[in-house]
């Protein structure tokens, strides 16, 4: 489990500590502050052997460039002032219990025998052999090179073929990565045939009954064809199955976030705006069911909210669960500040009780 984060020269940081990192860290502050950068810098940090999460950064922010036919993912924006040259890096370093690990993610020319390797995987180069190399230390000690286009960008077919050959071997921490909208449908069907048939299939069905009492059962249908049609629910008061998108967004959101967390065993669950399309009266559900079973499949949780209803509901789980010391944090990020200001489980309740704000 993280202890502390360091980022350096990435996205809007310059340089930027978050320090007392518990179980579950509720990263708040105002818009452009960088709390969705962060949940991106560990999501990478974390990426040595899924390296998919790269693109699905990228991907997420429509961060691309448009050449011809071809397109191409910029990069530019991962580097802090938006602009990459051969002086360009980046680093993400973690104290992970006792051992420091750290993420360099720099730029250089490939030497030609790199070149005829890379050929081997038959990937288009451009006559600028520059590349993107991600070197973990304290995590493998890997090291990773992607080819890059003249105009400085990484070809979404190379990266499309590196993540397929990547993804055979096993990953080494488990990270999920919710973001500000619900999962899609073939993402969650993923999660739940993990879970089908396993005791984990309770806890998602018991997730489910906090937002809506009368659900029984919940089965998945692999339909592409239209939307809202990935999930059928029976209810305990009738004997039809009803497709789940017809029980609003609040329904899609706590099912997004519970199979994510079932999935996420032994690692790290990261949720950008995790009270999004949640009525504040299931706040504190939501924060009881992600705690608790947190400790039950050791996951660490960083999460980030600008609702007020949603950082109190969670003082109030730091307040009435069984939580041991240093395992709830709010962090508030603020600009051109070096760390993060740390609020924990005392000053959490004073503040809540209080009317104080911390976002």
């Amino acid at each position: 489990m993280l202890r502390s984060l360091k980022i350096e020269n990435f996205r809007c940081f310059s340089s930027f500590e978050l320090k007392k990192l518990g179980r579950v860290n509720l990263l708040v502050g105002k818009n452009n502050s960088g709390k969705t950068s962060i949940l991106e810098g560990i999501n990478l940090f974390y990426s040595q052997k899924k390296i998919n999460y790269l693109g699905e950064i990228l991907n997420n922010r429509g961060e691309y460039i448009i050449e011809g036919s071809e397109d191409e993912f910029d990069i530019r924006h991962l580097f802090y002032g938006h602009e990459v040259d051969l002086k360009s890096e980046f680093s993400i370093t973690g104290l992970e219990n006792e051992s420091f690990k750290k993420l360099i993610v720099s730029l250089e020319y490939l030497e030609y025998s790199q070149l005829e390797l890379f050929n081997e995987e038959k990937i288009k180069f451009s006559e600028s052999f520059l590349s993107l190399n991600l070197k973990w230390t304290g995590i493998d000690n890997r090291e990773l090179k992607f080819s890059l286009s003249s105009n400085g960008g990484l070809n979404v077919n190379y990266w499309r073929n590196h993540r397929l050959f990547r993804e055979r071997e096993q990953a080494g921490v488990l990270t999920q990565f919710v973001g500000s909208s619900s999962l899609t449908y073939p993402k969650m069907i993923e999660l739940f045939d993990q879970v089908v048939l396993t005791p984990n299939e309770k806890l998602v069905i018991e997730a489910l009954q906090k937002i809506e009492p009368n659900i029984e059962r919940i089965a998945s249908v692999k339909s592409t064809s239209r939307s809202r049609t990935g999930f059928l629910i029976k209810m305990s008061d009738s004997n039809q199955r009803l497709p789940i998108g017809g029980m609003g967004d609040g329904i899609l959101r706590i099912l997004g976030l519970t199979l994510a967390i079932v999935n996420a065993k032994g690692g790290v669950l990261l949720v950008d705006e995790i009270d999004t399309g949640l009525h504040f009266t299931a706040m504190y559900d939501m924060w009881k069911l992600i705690y608790e079973t947190a400790k039950q499949l050791n996951i660490q949780v960083f999460a980030t909210t600008h609702s007020r209803d949603c950082w109190e509901s969670l003082a109030e789980i730091a307040e009435t669960e069984d939580s041991s010391e240093n395992d709830i944090f709010i962090h508030r990020i603020e600009k051109d500040k070096l760390s993060s200001i740390v609020i924990g489980e005392d000053e959490m309740a004073i503040a809540a009780e209080r009317g104080i704000e911390v976002r």
